[in-house]
């Protein structure tokens, strides 16, 4: 493309954290004493690929992360908008927030806070040849597909299976066709919205584990992951 890349990161952190069954929002719950967005902010700040964030939240959350983005010098970051009642009218919400400049849009959970800058980077450069890009990885379970009943109707091959993570990567225009298609649909994959107009995204395997923060569980698994990370980095 002859025009210079622009990539706006749209961080959703809208949920209501339900599974996790906590008191607040699990994006602020501390891992080894720091909020969870802070681990997801602290990686887009420093991937080079990036050039802005804007930041998807609950309105009763918006001050407490300004403050969070303030105190840890978080320059990328440059907007603040609320989420709305299904997914793709959050990031609907995050995409009219950022700059007009945004020629592509990085889509990402902000409860995925073991997310690298090296691979955010790996997709979005996939994304800025191809159109579209997610990271994911490989399915390591069988898997089966069973009727409504639970019955097992058939096994997929699980080398052709992979397990879709984020960051989701799309030109602009791609990304806009299919938020204006997606809503009432209640999408929760932003590649399933772009493959639902026949636009099929390339999946980028991660270096790192990237496991999303859901329930109370996950938090030991995450600790340990970035404990290990800052024992290679002393």
């Amino acid at each position: 493309m002859s025009e210079k890349p622009f990539v706006s990161a749209v961080i959703v952190a809208a949920g209501n954290s339900t599974r996790m069954s906590c008191y607040v929002s699990k994006q602020l719950i501390p891992l080894l004493g720091e909020p969870v967005i802070s681990y997801t902010l602290k990686a887009f700040e420093a991937a080079s690929s990036i050039d802005e964030v804007v930041i998807v939240c609950r309105k009763v959350d918006m001050d407490t992360l300004k403050e969070l983005v303030n105190s840890y010098g978080f320059h990328k970051v440059k907007a603040f908008t609320v989420g709305g009642s299904e997914r793709s009218e959050s990031v609907k919400n995050g995409v009219m927030a950022a700059s007009e400049s945004a020629t592509h849009f990085a889509i990402h959970d902000g409860a995925r806070a073991l997310v690298t800058p090296d691979d955010i980077n790996k997709v979005v450069s996939e994304a800025l040849l191809t159109g579209g890009a997610t990271l994911g990885a490989p399915v390591t379970d069988t898997i089966k597909i069973v009727d409504k009943e639970g019955v097992i109707t058939s096994t997929p091959d699980r080398s052709r299976l992979m397990a879709v993570q984020t960051p989701q990567v799309f030109e602009r225009e791609i990304y806009l066709k299919a938020l204006k298609n997606a809503k009432g649909k209640g999408f929760t994959d932003d590649c399933a919205m772009v493959e639902q107009m026949g636009f099929f995204p390339k999946i980028v395997i991660g270096d790192s584990p990237n496991i999303k923060l859901t329930t109370q569980a996950d938090i030991p698994m995450a600790e340990s992951i970035l404990k290990k990370r800052q024992e290679r980095e002393i």
